[in-house]
């Protein structure tokens, strides 16, 4: 299953989710992108990462395109599914749409990022799970 993962920034939650996704399900079938991608990848998530042994460091935020949204099988917003922030929401067919209503990490100190990870990875495993890997 071809899955994206979508935020604003695309420098932490998405970034955690799509890394956690290709760990979990042992295949690189997970991208991740932003409506308006960093700069960079969050320092916060790329150490929340590094202690669980994943390294993020190297990623970089990307813009969210109509091909990858195409070749998606199913789209997860991080808690961005807005009219303002994600065009996503004005997609006809919102069937492979889901949104996970993640808190943003954002200026919040690195114990609420583990948290913020610690919950994406939760539901990462499930939804590897459901997919049967």
């Amino acid at each position: 299953m071809k899955v994206l993962f979508v935020c604003v920034g695309n420098s932490a939650r998405s970034q955690i989710a799509e890394a956690l996704f290709n760990k979990i399900a042992g295949k690189k079938e997970a991208q991740s992108a932003g409506t308006q991608p960093a700069e960079k990848v969050s320092p916060k998530a790329v150490e929340a990462m590094r202690e669980i042994g994943t390294d993020i460091s190297m990623q970089t935020p990307k813009l969210l395109t109509q091909e990858m949204v195409e070749k998606a099988e199913k789209i997860i917003t991080m808690g961005c599914l807005n009219s303002a922030s994600c065009p996503l929401f004005l997609l006809e067919d919102k069937s492979k749409i889901e949104d996970w209503k993640i808190e943003d990490p954002r200026g919040k100190p690195i114990e609420k990022v583990r948290k913020i990870r610690d919950e994406i990875k939760r539901m990462v495993e499930k939804l590897v799970g459901e997919e049967k890997y």
